[in-house]
């Protein structure tokens, strides 16, 4: 994936007396392509590049790759090249541990949140999901399992605890861009319509297992012995 197709949204250029203006700007788009997988590990970024492509100037594209660096989605390698962290056996597997700690507890805190529009919307999402799945799109794929994910937990209104998540989507994410690819999706089991089921009968229990079930699928598409325990192992 060349620099040139990472990302292509039009960040508004700052006035002369907002120097940072567009920073935030920059920092959701580029966060964005990071949590939905469209920017793979390995990929270099260059602030050059991402300067001229949405037309800014250096340096709030140094300040939002800055920020992700902080949230662990990026590696600053030198002034002008940036890379989003190999994967290796130890870093998915906590990772993943850690998913399974927050995942299942947020999603079970939404539950007396989500109303019967909101049970809509996620139904139309996972229907999304099933087509993207069909089509073997995996791109449409990860943007729907975000939007399925989040569009749940963010109902419980622990805002401190979906940061603590969408953190660890953002290192996820690229990973499993690369395995969904490699792999397929295909043959995961649709946990989100078990989810959807146990959200339509107020099951806490069964919307838990299902959420940890799903998050596992992810895990069980490859062995953890596919990765080094090196730091800086490729996929």
């Amino acid at each position: 994936m060349s620099n040139s197709t990472v990302l292509n949204r039009t960040v508004p250029k700052a006035e002369s007396n907002e120097p940072d203006a567009s920073e935030p700007v920059l920092h959701a788009s580029i966060y964005e392509e990071l949590i939905t997988g469209k920017i793979v590990p390995g990929v270099g970024l260059s602030t050059r590049g991402l300067a001229l492509e949405m037309g800014v100037s250096q340096m709030p594209v140094r300040d939002a790759l800055s920020r992700l660096a902080a949230e662990g989605a990026v590696e600053i390698r030198s002034k002008r090249r940036i890379e989003v962290p190999a994967m290796n056996a130890d870093r998915f597997t906590d990772l993943l541990e850690c998913r399974l700690m927050l995942e299942p507890k947020a999603a079970v805190l939404a539950l007396p949140q989500i109303t019967p529009a909101r049970l809509k919307h996620l139904r139309e999402v996972d229907a999304a999901i099933d087509a993207a799945m069909e089509n073997g799109d995996v791109v449409a794929y990860m943007e729907g399992n975000f939007a399925f994910h989040f569009g749940l937990y963010r109902a419980n209104e622990r805002p401190t605890l979906n940061r603590l998540i969408e953190a660890l989507w953002l290192q996820f994410g690229p990973f499993m861009r690369v395995v969904y690819g490699r792999f397929g999706t295909a043959n995961l089991v649709d946990q989100h319509r078990i989810a959807l089921e146990a959200i339509e009968a107020n099951d806490a229990a069964a919307l838990e297992r299902a959420i940890a079930s799903d998050i596992a699928d992810g895990m069980g598409l490859i062995g953890r012995s596919t990765w080094p325990n090196t730091e800086g192992g490729g996929a």
